[in-house]
C-alpha cells in the first residue's frame, strides 16, 4: 500500500469532476465556483450570505466506490483566507443525507497541509449530529467536499492544492 494516495487536484485532467451545492438548494442566497488557476490548483471562491436561512456554500465531487480503509486518513493542501473549512466524506451517492466532516482552520493566504484521522470525522445532517449514525466506514468513500458554513457572512477563498490520503502518524497530524 502506498503512504498516501492523492484523490484529487486540479493538474490531472483526469480528476474528478467538482460541482458546487449552495444554500440556494433551501432558499439561502450564498453563492460560489470552482475555477481551475493558472498554477494547476483550485480555487473555491464566492460570498457566504445569511439571508433567507442561509448561511453555507459546498464543493463535492462523486469518486464512485472507494475502498480508503488502508489508509489511516485524509491529508488536503490548502491556502485560505482565515476561514474555518469542513472536509467532508459521504458513504453513499445520494445528494441529500449523512455526511462525514472534520473541521480545519485556514490561515490567511498561507499554505498548510492539514491531515485528520478517519476517526476524526463525525456524522452531521444539515448541520447536527444524527440520532444513531454509524461512523465513517473507510471502505465505502463516495463522495468528498469542502463546504463553508463558519456564520460570517461575505466573501471567501480556499485554494486547493490537493486531496488524498495518509498512512503513517507524524508529529504534523494537526
Amino acid at each position: 500500500m502506498d503512504a498516501s494516495r492523492h484523490l484529487a487536484d486540479f493538474r490531472d485532467q483526469g480528476a474528478p469532476q467538482w460541482f458546487v451545492v449552495n444554500d440556494g438548494v433551501m432558499g439561502g442566497l450564498s453563492r460560489s465556483e470552482i475555477r481551475l488557476t493558472e498554477e494547476g490548483t483550485g480555487m473555491f471562491s464566492g460570498v457566504l450570505s445569511l439571508e433567507n436561512s442561509g448561511g453555507f456554500a459546498s464543493l463535492r465531487t462523486k469518486l464512485g466506490l472507494t475502498d480508503l480503509s488502508g489508509y489511516a486518513g485524509m491529508e488536503i493542501r490548502v491556502r485560505g483566507d482565515g476561514r474555518t473549512y469542513q472536509l467532508r466524506l459521504r458513504s453513499d451517492d445520494r445528494f441529500d443525507g449523512v455526511s462525514y466532516r472534520t473541521l480545519f482552520e485556514t490561515r490567511d493566504g498561507e499554505w498548510l497541509t492539514i491531515r485528520r484521522k478517519f476517526s476524526e470525522f463525525e456524522p452531521t445532517f444539515r448541520g447536527r449530529k444524527p440520532r444513531g449514525a454509524a461512523p465513517l466506514d473507510p471502505s465505502r468513500i463516495h463522495q468528498m467536499g469542502l463546504l463553508v458554513a463558519d456564520k460570517q457572512p461575505g466573501a471567501f477563498r480556499l485554494e486547493i492544492d490537493y486531496i488524498g490520503t495518509w498512512s503513517t502518524a507524524s508529529k504534523e497530524d494537526r
